[in-house]
């Protein structure tokens, strides 16, 4: 995932208050999303990053619920299983006449359409009546994202005074880029005080008697008035549940033997389906909550890639997108050159106005290939040719900038050097400023050329080959197919460290070897660019105990010069990262490595809140009867993150799909040792369904057919 955009000299983000001390829940649609506390309250104040925001920018930064004057006691809330609803339940402090525990309050919330709505209901459990005042506070700061991660500005737009019209409330801000944004408040019943930042229900409830009352918070340039917000909650959450049935409906799903596994796999779906953000073209995942709720490309693309086992309409819908925003001029501003793929797009005022330069910026050196990557994979996968063939002309901008832009010195290898001050010094997906370095502790100095980065080009060629194969054009797939070969070679020679045991970092722009032993390199086994020779040294180096934590592989190995656990990418854990790790163990028949890593994971996963993978955690040691350390600004719920125990467990059983001869495959599969069996269900090939199961038998894995509509069948094979 990508660090907080920032110039190299730029801290860490200074958001001051902990992700994981205030343990918030997040709720999502669209281009708007929610962090709220525990209760359901906001208190986006003294760098907490609570609030409603949409498109980049914090629309309500403060809601208080208060009962007969005093905030209530929190009793438990929960986002249900599939992430639709935040319901936080609720009772009354003791009070002079009114004994604690008296009165419950639900408070159930859900996003839809550019709004967050709420039903508040209230039940009284006492033996005689009692008056009830609810007191509803809300403002906003109408930051920009970046200031609420902690960016200054040295000046701001114009906050007006809300405007009341019947049971609306209006708040408004007009901001230095002259685009006025509107929060509007609507309520229902009819309130019996509204004020310019209060809204006031107070009724008499008799023993047993309950009274509901609702609020929608809208987001947007326009104001929204008198929108009845019963109806709209309804209507809100009938359409929720209707979206989420037919995205669980296009997916395949799962059951295992393990009551806390299937738990994780359930959850990691849901939060995917949340991050989900229809465009034109099809669902796209935002990267993640809260920093990067909107359009990354890496990001994107590494989600799509591994959920194309389960739901290939995700890459259909992300090529698509990127294809649309693929740059098609120089703009060193944003590091734009023609072909290049998206690194991020923002809607804030502070992008708007180039504060920053993250409007729509293209620094990411990997988006490139891994896109032409993705287009052969979604092929494979799908046997899609039409799609493919719109996107041909995209392919050819991509392979393009790789072979033109990309290759700053022209010795074979893609390497980067950003163009614009404000952007990323690193532009691969470890973009943090001091991520990149020599044995000694060092920073390397650009052009930099990652060793992942060579493993995608030449996986993009070898995609691009099968693509132009299919097309017809065969003297352009031999091409590419040779220049693959050739790259292998080259990188070999120069990347491979046998004193290591494993690929280097980099190159720095005098091409000396980054001597470090990183994560990194296993991308070269993802890829498929290591030489199967030197596959069983580079497994053992990342499984080695100063590398593999018991969690996870970590990004950085003890002992290195920068390794610091508690960093962003230099000893932490990533569930994405050892996930692409697991595909390349699995892909040179390493497949009990990556039972190893899935098993690790899924313990991390068995320990923390809502069975919910975030972005990343700290990269201490496993300790029996503890789980992994918490790293305070981590995403949760995050894409990537989120679908990698979906994506281990494909690459343990060594799945893959044939749709010119409709079937799927199974190589050589294994099972962790937390599992006897899995059931995959509704595995779709052009059009026609499959659900298989897969079980241990003693010490091999056996697979039957349990359903089969249309032209397909399974196969298993041994490694």
């Amino acid at each position: 995932m990508q660090h907080p955009a920032k110039s190299s000299a730029e801290p860490a983000p200074a958001v001051r208050i902990s992700l994981q001390e205030r343990r918030p829940r997040t709720l999502k649609h669209g281009d708007s999303f929610g962090l709220f506390d525990r209760a359901g309250d906001l208190d986006g104040q003294n760098g907490s990053p609570e609030g409603l925001f949409h498109l980049d920018t914090r629309y309500l930064s403060r809601l208080r619920l208060r009962l007969n004057g005093a905030t209530p006691v929190l009793l438990g809330s929960a986002v249900c299983t599939d992430n639709t609803t935040l319901t936080c339940d609720l009772t009354n402090q003791e009070g002079s006449d009114l004994p604690r525990g008296q009165l419950h309050l639900r408070r159930t919330k859900l996003f839809w359409t550019g709004a967050c709505h709420e039903r508040v209901a209230i039940r009284n459990f006492g033996d005689k009546p009692h008056h009830v005042r609810i007191d509803v506070d809300f403002a906003s700061d109408f930051a920009d994202l970046f200031e609420v991660r902690g960016r200054s500005r040295p000046a701001r737009g114009t906050t007006h005074p809300s405007r009341i019209e019947g049971q609306s409330v209006v708040l408004s801000y007009t901001g230095l880029d002259e685009v006025t944004r509107f929060t509007s408040l609507n309520f229902a019943p009819a309130l019996d005080v509204l004020e310019q930042y209060q809204a006031v229900f107070i009724c008499t409830l008799e023993p047993g008697e309950q009274r509901v009352f609702f609020f929608s918070v809208s987001f947007g340039e326009s104001p929204v008035l008198g929108l009845q917000a019963d109806r709209a909650f309804h209507t809100a959450l009938r359409d929720t549940r209707r979206r989420q049935r037919y995205a669980r409906a296009r997916a395949a799903s799962w059951e295992t033997s393990h009551e806390v596994f299937n738990d994780v796999l359930d959850r990691a779906a849901a939060d995917l389906r949340m991050l989900l953000t229809d465009k034109p073209g099809g669902p796209y995942p935002y990267a993640g909550i809260p920093w990067f709720s909107t359009a990354f490309g890496r990001d994107a693309l590494i989600t799509a890639w591994q959920a194309l086992w389960f739901d290939p309409e995700i890459a259909r819908g992300v090529l698509k997108f990127l294809a649309e925003t693929q740059a098609d001029q120089e703009d060193p501003t944003n590091d734009a050159e023609p072909g290049k793929i998206l690194h991020e797009m923002r809607g804030g005022e502070m992008a708007q106005l180039r504060e920053v330069p993250y409007g729509r910026y293209y620094g990411s050196v990997d988006s490139t290939p891994l896109f032409v990557m993705l287009a052969g994979a979604y092929l494979d996968r799908t046997g899609d040719v039409r799609t493919l063939r719109g996107l041909w002309p995209n392919i050819e901008a991509a392979l393009g900038w790789i072979d033109n832009s990309g290759d700053l010195d022209g010795d074979g290898f893609v390497e980067y050097l950003r163009r614009t001050p404000m952007g990323l010094v690193n532009q691969g997906w470890k973009d943090s400023g001091d991520s990149i370095f020599h044995a000694d502790g060092t920073l390397a100095h650009g052009p930099i050329a990652l060793v992942e980065m060579q493993g995608y080009v030449y996986a993009a060629w070898r995609a691009a080959a099968r693509i132009a194969r299919v097309l017809n054009d065969e003297s352009r797939a031999s091409l590419l197919e040779q220049r693959a070969s050739d790259l292998r070679e080259h990188f070999d020679a120069a990347f491979w460290d046998d004193e290591l045991g494993t690929y280097v970092l980099a190159l720095d722009g005098q091409k000396r070897p980054c001597r470090v032993r990183s994560s990194n390199a296993g991308y070269a086994l993802f890829a498929g660019i290591a030489k199967p020779e030197r596959a069983p040294r580079l497994v053992q180096t990342l499984m080695d105990a100063a590398s593999f934590s018991g969690w996870g592989i970590r990004t950085l190995a003890v002992g290195e010069a920068r390794y610091n656990p508690m960093s962003y990418h230099n000893g932490s854990v990533w569930p994405h990262d050892n996930a692409m790790i697991a595909e390349g163990f699995s892909r040179y028949g390493f497949s009990e490595e990556a039972a190893r890593l899935l098993d690790g994971l899924f313990a991390a996963a068995e320990q923390l809140e809502l069975h919910r993978l975030p972005e990343l955690f700290c990269g201490f040691p496993r300790r029996n009867g503890a789980g992994p350390t918490p790293y305070p600004v981590a995403c949760a719920p995050q894409a990537w993150a989120a679908v990698a125990p979906l994506s281990l467990l494909a690459s343990c059983l060594g799945m893959g799909f044939e749709p010119g001869l409709g079937r799927v495959s199974f190589q050589g599969p294994v099972l962790p040792r937390f599992l006897e069996r899995v059931v995959l269900r509704n595995l779709s090939l052009r059009g026609a369904h499959l659900d298989v199961g897969l079980g241990r038998m003693h010490s091999e894995v056996g697979m039957a057919v349990l359903r089969r509509k249309g032209n397909i069948h399974a196969m298993m094979t041994s490694q």
